[in-house]
Parts: structure tokens; sequence; C-alpha cells
């Protein structure tokens, strides 16, 4: 069976539909599920409030585009979109996005990336973690009083004030690892490496778990994580960490 993965992303956004295919892409090389990835876009170029809700006005139009290609789940590839419209609400993005398919003979399962992050946080057990983000002070402090507000303490988290979402989608991925050294770890159960679904981060992942000795992680992958769970499949790819099973740095 292939099961196909739907994806709402920004229309600068570049980086979920390299990381996701690529996470399910390492699995489909050592588990027998396949996958197919389909995407359809929305508006947005610079990181800010205005644009950001804008784009959150836009979603229903691409879930019903991606219900007429009956994906098996469907989840928003926009993390801050999501977390500046005010805490929790990416529950209210759910139940948005089934309402605009109320009509539709299909109905996918539907998520978002602010919701996978945090539910999946929750999911693993961490209780206090530290992060990094490319947005502004302001944006990167909406995000980290979500997900405390979620009951998950953030201990230390850095950002990189970086506004133009195709500069972010083109940061090596590689720098994280320089970047990581900044962040005050100790004793926190997760480093999430990149709290920013158009962040890259996928390459340095591992080695940053190998490095610090406690489970890394990052928005996509706990994305790809909660669609596993919704598909009822093993929460399981190569070379993605803790959260997907690689006990590398453990």
């Amino acid at each position: 069976m292939t099961y196909k993965i739907g994806q709402i992303v920004p229309s600068s956004n570049v980086t979920m539909e390299r990381e996701v295919p690529a996470i399910f892409g390492a699995r489909m090389g050592a588990l027998p599920e396949r996958f197919s990835f389909h995407s359809s876009r929305v508006r947005m170029h610079r990181v800010v409030p205005e644009e950001l809700q804008r784009m959150n006005s836009d979603m229903g139009r691409c879930a019903l585009e991606l219900a007429d290609a009956q994906v098996d789940i469907m989840s928003t590839a926009c993390l801050v979109a999501t977390m500046c419209m005010g805490q929790g609400y990416h529950r209210q993005a759910q139940r948005e996005l089934q309402e605009a398919l109320a009509s539709m003979p299909w109905r996918p399962a539907i998520m978002t990336s602010a919701g996978a992050l945090v539910d999946q946080l929750k999911a693993f057990g961490a209780k206090r973690i530290s992060l990094l983000a490319p947005y502004s002070d302001a944006l990167t402090r909406v995000v980290v009083d979500y997900i405390e507000a979620e009951g998950i303490q953030v201990k230390d988290f850095r950002n990189f004030s970086i506004l133009d979402n195709l500069e972010v989608g083109n940061r090596d991925p590689l720098a994280l690892l320089e970047d990581v050294k900044a962040l005050d770890t100790a004793g926190v159960d997760t480093v999430v490496l990149s709290a920013c679904v158009q962040m890259p981060s996928l390459a340095a992942i591992e080695r940053a778990q190998e490095a610090l000795g406690i489970p890394v992680t990052s928005t996509a992958i706990c994305t790809a994580r909660q669609m596993l769970a919704h598909l009822n499949l093993p929460l399981e790819a190569p070379g993605a960490g803790a959260y997907l099973g690689s006990r590398i740095g453990l």
C-alpha cells in the first residue's frame, strides 16, 4: 500500500518538501510501507505577523485541493503561523481545516506542524527542552511562550532574527552544530535543533545527538512522527534521531 502524505506549505517554504520526503524515503529503505508526497501552497514570503495571518486565512483552499488528491494525512507546514494566532491555536486550526472539508467525500486525517511539535514532545516524555529558531526576538518569544503554555519548560533558546523566509531555507543545516554549542542543555530532556519547519536541520540531527548525548529532534521530525502515528505505523525512520528510533549517542 502507498500512503499519500499531504502538506499545506507556505509559498516560500522549500524545506518541508525536502526533509519530510527524506525522512520517509529513508524509512522506505528499511521498512515495507510506501509513501508519496503532495503539496498545496499558500502565499508567504516574510516571517512577519501580517503575512502569517493572511496565510492562515487561505488554508481552507489548500485543504480542499489536497482532499481532491485523496491524501491519507494532511498537515500544515508552518509552525509560527499557527503559534502567532494565540496559545493553543493549533487545535482551532485543525478544527477549521476539518470544517473546510465538511462537504467533501474524502476526509483525511488532519494535523498541524505546531501541534505535532508539542504533541510529540509530550508523547516522548520531554518536560524540559532547549531550542534553536530563526525568528525575530518577538516571534521567538511567542513560540517559547506557546510551548510553555502546553506544559513543557523551555530552559534556553537562541534565535537568529532572519525575516526573509527564503534566507531561512538557504541556511546550512550543519551550521546548527556550532549554534547548539551556545545553548544551555544541562538537565534537558530534548534539544529541538530547529523549531522552524523552514530552517533545515535533518543533516545535523544525529551528529548533534551524538555530540550532546541527549535526544535531538526538530519540528519536521515531529511532524513526520505524528504523521506515522495517525497512520498507525511504527514510529521509526533511520537517520532522524531518537524521536524516530535512533539510539546514536544515547
